[in-house]
């Protein structure tokens, strides 16, 4: 796997990214303090952490094969999904979604720019759930008489949001007039988005066309999202044993909006500050937020790490080689034939 000179320019500010986060860490945190907090953990609640982490990579390989409309089998969606994990976390450019809608789409048959969206859809749905489980739990950690209020106004515009999502689904004509308007006064669209693309995603948007699926594939989410909650809370305790409920899905949702950000592969560093910051709001000890943090991370690599390397190999691929093939993928220009 080589990378050119552009390459280097396009991922060097998320290295710079993940390395100032890790400088901070190196100033905030006292390593003896970590040391003994990983030693003092609970890891009782640590092995029952990898058991929900396996449940909860379960659920969410059913969220997509919903989005999918079960177009691939279920062992397909689960191990491509965690070949796509595997590749986020070794490979620059965050390669594990388009990674996994290109290996998805050969095992299956299906077209990779449908598979494509089906992916950008679900990643819309956990932004969504993460900024609404953000604006639902943080009047209750800064406290204020509106807490409840703001809690449900914001459970409510996330709900909306969702709702926006399926109307968008159900009508594809205006949408695409509307973008065929936007084109027109924006073209640096047209480099981006060709009709082949805008074609493709509505055939992946499908699955929420039907409002039962739609349903379907919101129950599953929400699940998954409430399983993650679990998860985290579970590690809390194992390093917090006076750990509240809310300081779970406040750092659930700190954390998935922070890895977001550009950083290196696997979000070294950033997903660590992302955990560390949340937790200071409660004022607890940084080193052994740390602790808790790594420990989040190391559960994640390995779990997906040791599923995902096994389907490469039941595929007969390397992490090489789906860099390279992936990396060949580019969308018509425009003015080219669909």
């Amino acid at each position: 796997m080589s990378l050119t000179r552009q390459d280097w320019r396009k991922i060097l500010p998320g290295i710079a990214v993940s390395l100032l986060a890790l400088a901070v860490i190196f100033y905030w945190v006292d390593f003896q303090r970590l040391g003994q907090a990983l030693q003092l953990a609970d890891y009782g609640y640590i092995a029952l952490l990898f058991l929900i982490s396996l449940v909860w990579i379960g659920v969410r390989g059913l969220v997509w094969r919903a989005l999918l409309q079960e177009q691939a089998s279920y062992s397909q969606v689960f191990l491509t999904l965690n070949e796509g994990y595997l590749l986020n976390n070794l490979l620059p450019f965050r390669l594990g979604e388009v990674g996994r809608a290109f290996l998805l789409g050969r095992k299956a048959n299906l077209e990779f720019l449908q598979v494509v969206s089906t992916v950008l859809i679900e990643r819309a749905m956990d932004v969504a759930f993460a900024a609404g489980l953000l604006l639902t739990t943080l009047p209750f950690v800064v406290g204020g008489g509106l807490a409840r209020e703001a809690a449900i106004s914001a459970g409510a515009l996330v709900l909306a949001g969702l709702f926006g999502l399926h109307l968008l689904a159900r009508n594809q004509a205006w949408t695409s007039r509307q973008f065929e308007a936007l084109s027109v006064r924006l073209p640096i669209l047209r480099r981006f988005i060709g009709a082949q693309q805008l074609d493709a995603f509505f055939a992946g948007l499908a699955a929420l066309v039907d409002g039962q699926r739609f349903l379907k594939a919101l129950f599953l989410m929400t699940l998954n999202w409430a399983i993650a909650v679990g998860q985290f809370y579970v590690l809390l305790r194992a390093f917090f044993p006076q750990a509240r409920l809310l300081w779970a899905p406040f750092t659930v949702s700190v954390m998935a909006l922070g890895i977001a950000a550009p950083s290196s592969p696997g979000a070294v560093g950033v997903l660590e500050l992302a955990i560390m910051g949340a937790l200071s709001a409660f004022k607890l000890d940084a080193s052994t937020a740390l602790a808790a943090a790594l420990t989040a991370h190391l559960t994640n690599y390995l779990i997906t790490g040791v599923i995902g390397a096994f389907a490469l190999l039941k595929d007969g691929l390397t992490l090489s080689g789906v860099f390279r093939e992936v990396r060949q993928i580019s969308p018509p220009k425009p003015g080219e034939s669909d």
